[in-house]
């Protein structure tokens, strides 16, 4: 990606999506593909198991755009899906990763 079309990717308005869900193989699969199959961009995608394992949280780096309460809305509605929050922009998860990447 070249310097303008970073910034003009900066200068989108942007969204954290925090997803609890069940751990097990296939489930980052469903989670971005609900985002795929309708056309929404994802950014950045970070996933870590959480406790003991069973159950790990995906965080989500989305465009914000109208449709995103109706995305929300559809990701609950998946099996594996335990709770979903949504944090603006600024949150640390992705802010500080970007520093590992500008090097």
């Amino acid at each position: 990606m070249n310097a303008h079309s970073r910034e003009e990717s900066r200068a989108l308005a942007r969204a954290v999506l925090e997803i609890d869900v069940n751990n097990h193989p296939g489930v980052m699969s469903h989670v971005v593909g609900l985002f795929s199959r309708r056309a929404y961009n994802v950014e950045g995608i970070l996933c870590l198991p959480v406790g003991d394992g069973t159950a790990s949280r995906i965080w989500l780096l989305v465009n914000e755009d109208v449709r995103l309460p109706q995305m929300m809305k559809q990701a609950e509605k998946l099996e594996d899906v335990i709770a979903i929050r949504r944090h603006g922009a600024d949150h640390a998860v992705f802010e500080r990763l970007e520093e590992f990447f500008r090097r």
